[in-house]
């Protein structure tokens, strides 16, 4: 055996450039490069390292540590999670900076691998900078924060305990079933320690993500509950598409008759023109699959994890006969709602189910149905699309609050547009290039994309909807650019969440990756001012408005930004838009810029496309001297007895 004397920042940087996949007898590198901010508790020891010699790892300089651990949630989401970034950044508010981003990957079971700096581990300058002293525990850091967000957690205090920390860092980034953010804490002083590592820590090495089959009593148990029911549901989760699962899914589907509806994970996995395809599911879900979920006597779940919003607080599958079929990777999601568990790969279940079923005379019996809910969709986007708005006509949605009208004409004041923002995402999809990726994440958006959103060709939506992080949007935009460089990459952003984290937008100027970030301007934090306005409150601290004269309500006028020229500042080409012909001139202009671009339009408040046949369990008071809360209070219990328990 052969020694190598590094550093451990060497020995890692060497190690982490040495790890390959194997998908379906396809090799990839799986490191593609790391995401860095240096500061004192990583540059001269992980910096140095990728100075010296970073192999064939790209390096990029972010600009906000969760920014850019968002960008390499983006990639390894659009890259089915076959290639990933680490990310590394100092010790103290660098790391704690990236804690969000974890929660984020592994809420979604995204591969993410965090490198943050840590204190010292010999203690003997305590306290350091940006050290956080707990006097009951000195091994408290500021990284302990991570264990509760990561899937696995580890802190490097000596130099050999590397390698088993990498190995193992590995083996959970490159599990289907158990992925998320992994954690590796890397105090500075052993960050620059020296070690003789043996050589073959650093060979190539290949983890092969197997595709695990099914059981042949899992299948049988399977088809057995098939036999026994008409009216079949499918729904498409993310599941489904990491797994490469779409033709599988529409061959099945195809096969024996069955409508598949989408989480916001899954949708795009297959397009919205397929005759089977009803669209989202849920709370955010489309007119269509929520008809046919309250009528389904089995709900066969592809890679869900059955959020709320996928099931409406598990009240959406109203049929007293409702039973549901799991097939996940993931033993912990196979089990939900009582299912039929089928524990194996997406698309190996799939294909032998549709094996097992082939000798038997079965197909879901939904008639003239699935087509008469399509049409009922179609129609129903072509009317929402439609929605205008000029200050004097109105449509049921707007004419329903006179305070509604009153706000209306006092945004226009102040930004000249009447758009709602139903008809802004109509053109957007009628305009947007037909292989365009969208990437959206909080607020009022994603609900709406998931209910009228056509999907035209295949991973082009790009929602993360697990963790519903505001900020994630403009940064991970950047992560997919990279990911298809041949594509034009689309972030739809309200303006709360622009404000929150943009980051790596003056990155991608940097790169030379060109992302275009459609700005919804509604001054408000629209999604949850409905929620309140929909639950017997008022505006209360959701409308961005300046300070009047109390102080427990903001009163004032609307607060104007111009976020065109925050972007012309960072050197993007930006557009200020209030009609549907400014729109639509500067979608076509920014098809032909090389920067990045951001559009910044208008959008009257109180617009956002609202729910079908759903209901989602929110918290809400049971003693108010409210009427209204009282009366939401009695339909929060209503609905809960409707409700599945577990």
């Amino acid at each position: 055996m052969n020694r190598i004397r590094l550093t451990v920042a060497q020995a890692l940087v060497r190690f982490l450039d040495n790890q390959y996949v194997d998908v379906d007898g396809v090799e990839t590198k799986f490191i593609k490069g790391i995401f860095a901010i240096f500061g004192h508790g990583n540059v001269l020891g992980l910096g140095q390292a990728l100075e010296q010699d970073c192999g064939q790892l790209h390096i990029h300089q972010g600009r906000n540590e969760q920014g850019m651990a968002h960008a390499a949630i983006g990639y390894a989401k659009q890259s089915l999670r076959r290639q990933i970034y680490a990310c590394t950044s100092s010790v103290g508010p660098g790391a704690a900076n990236m804690i969000t981003a974890a929660a984020t990957a592994t809420a979604n079971r995204i591969p993410l691998l965090l490198l943050p700096g840590d204190v010292y581990a010999t203690r003997q300058p305590d306290p350091v900078l940006q050290q956080i002293e707990q006097s009951h525990d000195l091994s408290i850091s500021t990284n302990d924060a991570f264990r509760t967000v990561s899937k696995y957690w580890d802190r490097i205090s000596r130099p050999e305990q590397l390698m088993s920390a990498c190995i193992n860092a590995l083996r959970v980034l490159t599990d289907p079933a158990e992925t998320g953010a992994v954690t590796l804490s890397l105090p500075q002083d052993v960050q620059g320690e020296a070690y003789d590592y043996p050589d073959y820590f650093f060979q190539k090495r290949v983890h092969r993500i197997e595709r695990r089959p099914a059981t042949a009593d899992m299948l049988d148990k399977a088809v057995e509950l098939l036999l026994r029911k008409s009216k079949p549901l499918l729904i498409c989760g993310g599941g489904a598409k990491y797994s490469d699962a779409g033709q599988a899914l529409r061959d099945f589907a195809e096969r024996y008759r069955i409508p598949f509806a989408e989480t916001q994970a899954g949708k795009g996995t297959l397009l919205s023109d397929h005759p089977l395809n009803v669209g989202g599911i849920g709370e955010t879900g489309a007119l269509s699959a929520n008809l046919l979920a309250k009528e389904a006597d089995l709900i066969i779940g592809v890679g869900t994890r059955y959020t709320d919003f996928t099931t409406s607080s598990k009240w959406i599958f109203q049929n007293p006969a409702v039973s549901f079929l799991n097939l996940n990777i993931n033993r912990f999601d196979a089990f939900k709602l009582d299912g039929c568990q089928v524990t194996a790969d997406a698309r190996e279940a799939l294909l032998a189910l549709n094996q097992c079923l082939a000798s038997q005379e079965w197909h879901g019996d939904w008639g003239n149905r699935i087509k008469e809910v399509r049409d009922q969709l179609q129609t129903e986007r072509e009317r929402v699309y439609a929605i205008n708005y000029t200050g004097d006509d109105f449509v049921p949605e707007i004419e329903d609050s006179l305070d509604r009208k009153s706000v209306f004409a006092e945004f226009n004041k102040v930004t000249g547009s009447w758009l709602t923002q139903s008809r802004v995402l109509g053109i957007l999809n009628e305009t947007l290039p037909e292989n365009a990726v969208i990437v959206a994440a909080s607020g009022s958006l994603p609900g709406d994309l998931q209910r009228i959103w056509r999907t035209t060709s295949i991973q082009s939506y790009h929602v993360e909807y697990g963790y519903s992080c505001m900020g994630y949007e403009v940064n991970a935009a950047l992560g997919v650019k990279m990911a298809e460089p041949e594509r034009e990459v689309y972030a739809l952003a309200g303006d709360g969440a622009f404000m929150m984290s943009h980051s790596e937008l003056v990155s991608s100027l940097q790169e030379g990756c060109k992302i275009n970030v459609i700005l919804f301007d509604n001054m408000t934090n629209g999604c949850i001012n409905n929620l309140q306005l929909g639950h017997g409150m008022h505006s209360f601290f959701t409308e961005f408005r300046f300070r009047g004269t109390s102080p427990a309500r903001l009163d004032g006028a609307f607060v104007p930004v111009d976020f065109a020229k925050i972007a012309e500042g960072y050197g993007c080409k930006s557009y200020r838009v209030s009609t549907v012909e400014e729109l639509r001139d500067a979608l076509e202009n920014a098809k032909r810029q090389t920067v990045s671009t951001l559009i910044d339009i208008k959008v009257l408040p109180k617009t956002m496309i609202h729910g079908y046949f759903s209901w989602w369990r929110v918290g809400g008071a049971q003693v108010s001297a409210s009427a209204d809360i009282q009366a939401v209070a009695r339909m929060l219990e209503e609905n809960i007895g409707k409700a599945r328990q577990y």
